[in-house]
């Protein structure tokens, strides 16, 4: 196999090893319905194995910032069917992330009376609303365990309304500090019922979501992405015996499921524990090496080459490159990434990136 060969993502067949790493774009309308620009955007860049979305709300509670994509109303719904048919036109296969902010977020994002999270911790820090403005992240309400089963809910829901848009199949955000990764750290989860105080306990919630996704559209249109020790957000867990128990808990109840794959996150992906849990979970690995750096072309080719993973999720490159699978292929030039216009409003650093010329 090769990063240019195909594959299968579930039972979905993609042209290369090749994703697009999910990012937040922010450019979906006030009432979070992602518009032709968001349509564009994903179309350009259809080439490009497995499209995963930026991070979309399944509740009104659940919005983390201004600009952000909902999947909760019709009309966002009807949005996205646009988003696939646009790639289904270009041939491309697109899975949405589902992501719930927890505790990332403020209710004037949110416009509800609260925000959730397992624990009553707020994150140190500000968040910017729309207007350009920073408050400070406020004190979160600790979901009660009778509660856990309407967040569970919203995401089953959710997923349901990705797929019968037309989207190939749905992500559950469990990384980077939003809700689900919140319940598998000891940072912010202080819970003392039965989703706390344990690494399987931690492990508990986000392996019942996936359950109860996987149920309502299948295990082959569900994947799940995580980040372990990238410490984020206030989610702090160390690279030790604790959070390799918790995650080795997480994959125990995640495998027998038959996942349409694993996404990753993590700064060595060829570790030990990344690829101990890869072996645990038996199915399509995906990796990503992260914030500090970019991945490079001749990294994803060896990475697969290698066998650490089966496909790449590459995020700036592919912003700054909407036919970065062809300029790859033929060892061209890229585009540079213009880093201050990633969450812009419009089309600058959108999808106004030049494609490579004949």
């Amino acid at each position: 196999m090769s990063l240019f060969s195909p594959t299968t993502v579930g039972s979905i067949g993609v042209r290369n090893r090749v994703s697009l790493a999910p990012m937040t774009r922010l450019r979906a309308s006030a009432d979070g319905v992602p518009g032709p620009i968001v349509a564009k955007y994903y179309e350009q860049r259809a080439g490009i194995g497995l499209l995963v979305t930026e991070g979309v709300f399944p509740s009104a509670e659940s919005k983390a910032y201004p600009g952000q994509p909902g999947i909760v109303t019709d009309e966002q719904a009807a949005g996205w069917a646009r988003v696939a048919d646009a790639v289904h036109a270009e041939g491309g296969v697109v899975f949405m992330q589902l992501m719930n902010g927890g505790r990332v977020t403020h209710t004037n994002i949110t416009g509800t009376d609260r925000i959730v999270a397992p624990s009553a911790i707020a994150i140190e820090g500000d968040t910017r609303l729309a207007d350009g403005s920073k408050v400070a992240y406020p004190v979160p309400h600790a979901l009660k365990t009778e509660e856990l089963a309407t967040v569970r809910d919203e995401f089953v829901k959710a997923a349901r309304r990705a797929v019968d848009a037309g989207i190939d199949g749905v992500e559950l955000h469990s990384a980077n500090g939003y809700l689900l990764h919140e319940f598998l750290s000891p940072a912010s989860n202080q819970r003392t019922d039965g989703y706390g105080g344990s690494p399987e306990a931690r492990a508990r919630f986000v392996i019942e979501v996936a359950q109860a996704v996987v149920a309502e559209v299948g295990a082959d249109r569900v994947g799940i992405r995580i980040s372990p020790a990238h410490n984020i957000q206030d989610v702090w867990e160390k690279d030790d015996a604790e959070t390799r128990a918790t995650y080795e808990a997480l994959i125990a109840g995640l495998a027998p499921l038959g996942l349409a794959y694993l996404s990753v996150l993590h700064a060595d992906p060829a570790s030990d524990l990344i690829q101990d849990l890869r072996r645990a979970f038996g199915g399509t690995f995906i990796i990503n090496s992260g914030f500090s750096k970019m991945t490079t072309r001749d990294e994803a080719i060896t990475a697969v080459d290698k066998g650490i993973a089966d496909l790449i999720a590459v995020g700036r490159p592919a912003i700054a490159n909407p036919d970065l699978v062809t300029r790859w292929e033929q060892n061209a030039d890229e585009n540079e990434v213009d880093q201050a216009s990633v969450y812009g409003p419009d089309e600058r650093g959108y999808t106004d990136y030049p494609f490579l010329q004949a």
